[in-house]
């Protein structure tokens, strides 16, 4: 059962989310905020935490579970059952040390990532609200506590399955699984071997959202294999970050002192995570060989779907075969000079095709311009290959490079705002982030370059 938040009142909530459901966000009255809360149990809600285990940066770490998560049930709607659950919600059989208890700042920033994820397009799961209360706990100091209530069809994950597989009890392991295909992937059930159909099914989903988190400068932080979801939606925001200054090895968890979640490897780990999740599920497919099998779609999937990105973020219709050299080349000058990922991306479709009269907004990104412009000599020769219409390639490339991601420095005024009990900000900021393509001229601040204090920011698997 949760444990109750003293004194509870509303932080923020996403009206996106709330309509998910059937709920109305401007009906949410202070009945509703002790539910969010969890001070109070829904009508025929029966509370659970989940136990799973993992590999957390790579070494195995046995029983983990939900700590301070807990599941109130679902929720029927038009697209399927939505699961609801408390994330700070307070102890449970899997909180060990801890004291199930989550931050007013980490709360805020997995309800503002998560929905800014979806308004991306990409798969994730969703946050309904944060609550929060003047409740004291301990972390580097000490910080209120808050309440998020996440929504998913599930929250399974990869280690939910290693958990079985690590305690040899394949019946249980097969009784996961079942639950799994039956209810969120049926047309598995027609296959030969349903069980090598859903690590395929899976590996294949999970390829595709790294290749998207890759496209848009996203770093999730703590890859470890609890934090997967078996629906390939991104899971468990802690210590994210969205790339500013270009680097393939930034590294956004600064409790990550290896680098093994840094954003080049991302995809790599991703890889090495399904493979977790294959080992955990061979003894029901019954052959290491179809197991590795179905594991064999990650490369190819990922590699076209990065292309596919690439191709749209860059206004391309057409794959040639010295693209990749192009896109190759460009990377290289955006890690040399480390111009800003999201801003250079969407200032690129303002790029003439004809003319470099109008590039200087771009070049400023660049401490080296010539390497710019030397790269763009060769881009403006591509679009000429294939008759690229500047106003046509515009809006295409616009739908797709966002004017607007959660930036680090954007999420901390939003923060030090709320712990003063002012929640406008996180009003405004989600409301900014749920429309990340348009232009929103009144909200040009938003899209700036971070002030040189955000340098000094860090985020660990504290927040």
């Amino acid at each position: 059962m949760p444990t109750p938040l003293p004194a509870p009142y509303l932080v923020g909530v996403s009206g996106s989310a709330a309509r998910l459901i059937g709920l109305d966000p401007a009906q949410l009255d202070a009945a509703a905020v002790e539910v969010l809360a969890g001070n109070r149990v829904p009508d025929r809600s029966t509370p659970l935490a989940a136990v799973y285990s993992g590999h957390q940066f790579g070494v195995w770490a046995g029983q983990l579970g939900d700590g301070r998560a807990i599941l109130l049930g679902d929720v029927a709607t038009p697209d399927g059952p939505i699961e609801l659950q408390l994330k700070g919600g307070g102890l449970t059989p899997y909180s060990r040390m801890g004291d199930g208890r989550a931050v007013l700042r980490s709360s805020i920033r997995e309800f503002l990532c998560s929905e800014a994820m979806h308004a991306l397009g990409i798969p994730t799961t969703r946050a309904l609200s944060v609550i929060g209360s003047d409740q004291g706990v301990v972390r580097e100091t000490i910080e209120t506590s808050a309440v998020v209530v996440r929504m998913a069809p599930t929250f399974v994950r990869f280690g939910s399955f290693e958990h079985w597989f690590y305690r040899d009890d394949q019946a249980r392991l097969r009784l996961l699984a079942d639950y799994v295909i039956d209810r969120f992937y049926p047309q598995l059930r027609d296959e030969a071997n349903p069980y090598a159909a859903l690590v395929e099914e899976v590996t294949r989903r999970t390829a595709r959202m790294i290749a998207h988190w890759q496209s848009v400068g996203f770093m999730h932080g703590v890859m470890n294999t609890d934090n997967m979801s078996i629906l390939g939606q991104t899971l468990d925001y802690g210590p994210f970050g969205f790339m500013e200054a270009f680097d393939a090895q930034h590294i956004c968890n600064h409790t990550d002192q290896n680098g093994r979640y840094s954003y080049a490897m991302q995809p790599q780990i991703g890889h090495w995570n399904c493979y977790a999740l294959a080992q955990a599920l061979v003894p029901l497919i019954g052959s290491v060989e179809e197991t590795q099998e179905a594991l064999d779609v990650y490369q190819p999937t990922f590699g076209s779907e990065v292309d596919r990105q690439l191709h749209a973020k860059l206004g391309l219709h057409a794959s040639r075969e010295e693209d990749r050299t192009l896109f190759d080349d460009l990377f290289g000058v955006l890690q040399a000079n480390h111009a800003d990922f999201t801003l250079f991306f969407r200032r690129l479709g303002d790029l003439q095709a004809g003319s470099n009269a109008g590039d200087e907004p771009l070049r400023d990104l660049f401490i080296d311009r010539p390497a710019f412009d030397a790269w763009a000599v060769r881009y403006r020769e591509r679009l000429a290959a294939e008759n690229s219409v500047d106003a046509q390639r515009r809006a295409a490339m616009n739908a797709v490079n966002p004017k607007y991601v959660l930036r680090n420095y954007l999420a901390q005024v939003a923060i030090d705002k709320a712990q003063q009990k002012d929640f406008s900000e996180v009003a405004r900021l989600l409301a900014v982030l749920e429309k990340p393509f348009d232009e929103q001229p009144e909200n040009e601040r938003y899209a700036a370059l971070p002030p040189d204090w955000a340098a000094h920011l860090e985020v660990s698997c504290s927040s």
